[in-house]
């Protein structure tokens, strides 16, 4: 829940707090860095010029830069590195986080490029492709680029120390996977094997971001991107899975059903609407395909619809006290993660 003078006015009025002490709650948390997941129109213009900047040297690059030549991108993306880094600095010297590491980020976004020019100087750019296709095909030879991406950005990441960081190297992460299987299995492996890479290794991913989640508990929220690319990597290769009988259809479901819960133990939005989209799609498909004739499925559905519905009631009554009496058994840094959410 975020803070405003409205809720210190409500706990003035329940006489929690004293009118002094809410005005000066308030002003003190005004003067704190404003690093959480608030998002407001401050923010929104943070992160629109940082994903415009970084698009604008990723995604959207034409072929007009190959005009520079090798040694050319190389300069230029050193020199838009540079000022990114100095932007990171000057910003983080001045406590404005948010554009700290976005700016440093950039910078990391620029790795990729900076190798391709290299390579392309040196002459040892394979011919068929161009810097654009990196965000878009397949290929063994981004190898260099992925590996140089994840160096840069755990050093940066170590210097700067802003969760954000994170994103450049989730990404680059699943961009590995992917390149990987193309090296070891040869060019374009099937649709089931790429599925069954994408489905492992956000498993792995997922073990990583926990892992990350426990370490960082008493930090900033470093596990965020890993989990989001994490379960976009999990549960695509797992939807994407062949299943040709009812015991694996109904597997799948239970996954998502698992998904749902870990969200929650977790305070983990994107486990939970990853699993209600997946937990849908197989309602779906037993409301057409299996029960398609039936007039008792969408009563029958009902009816556990509005059981869960009443469990949730249930749950909300003695949440607290069945929490902590599951925490428990839990260990400790685990236990103090799941505290540190409430």
């Amino acid at each position: 829940m975020k803070i405003t003078k409205n809720a210190l006015g409500a706990a003035v009025k329940e006489g929690i707090l004293t009118q002094d002490q809410s005005i000066r709650l308030h002003a003190f948390l005004q003067g704190q860095p404003d690093t959480g997941p608030s998002f407001n129109f401050t923010h929104l213009l943070y992160y629109l010029g940082g994903l415009i900047a970084i698009g604008a040297m990723t995604l959207f690059m034409g072929l007009g830069w190959e005009a520079f030549g090798g040694w050319g991108i190389v300069c230029i993306s050193v020199s838009y590195a540079v000022l990114g880094l100095a932007l990171a600095h000057r910003f983080q010297r001045n406590g404005h986080a948010i554009p700290a590491g976005i700016c440093a980020t950039f910078a990391v976004f620029l790795t990729p490029l900076l190798i391709y020019g290299l390579q392309q100087a040196l002459g040892v750019w394979p011919e068929g492709s161009d810097y654009r296709d990196y965000h878009r095909y397949i290929k063994w030879h981004w190898l260099y680029m992925e590996l140089g991406t994840l160096a840069a950005g755990v050093i940066i990441a170590r210097l700067y120390k802003y969760p954000f960081l994170v994103m450049p190297i989730a990404a680059t992460l699943w961009y590995l996977s992917m390149d990987l299987a193309v090296m070891l299995f040869g060019d374009w492996p099937p649709y089931e094997l790429r599925a069954l890479v994408s489905l492992y290794f956000g498993a792995l991913m997922l073990g990583l971001a926990f892992w990350v989640d426990v370490r960082a508990r008493h930090t900033a929220d470093y596990a965020f991107w890993l989990y989001l690319f994490g379960v976009l990597t999990f549960w695509g290769g797992l939807t994407s899975q062949n299943s040709d009988n009812e015991l694996s259809k109904l597997l799948y479901f239970g996954i998502n059903l698992l998904m749902m819960g870990i969200g929650v133990l977790l305070v983990r939005r994107v486990f939970v609407v990853f699993g209600a989209i997946g937990s849908s799609i197989y309602l779906g498909y037993l409301a057409h395909t299996v029960f398609e004739e039936s007039l008792l499925f969408p009563i029958a559905l009902t009816a556990i619809g509005l059981a869960i519905i009443y469990l949730g009631v249930l749950w909300q009554k003695n949440e607290q006290h069945l929490t902590s009496r599951a925490r428990r058994h839990l260990p400790r840094p685990l236990r103090e993660m799941l505290e540190a959410k409430d």
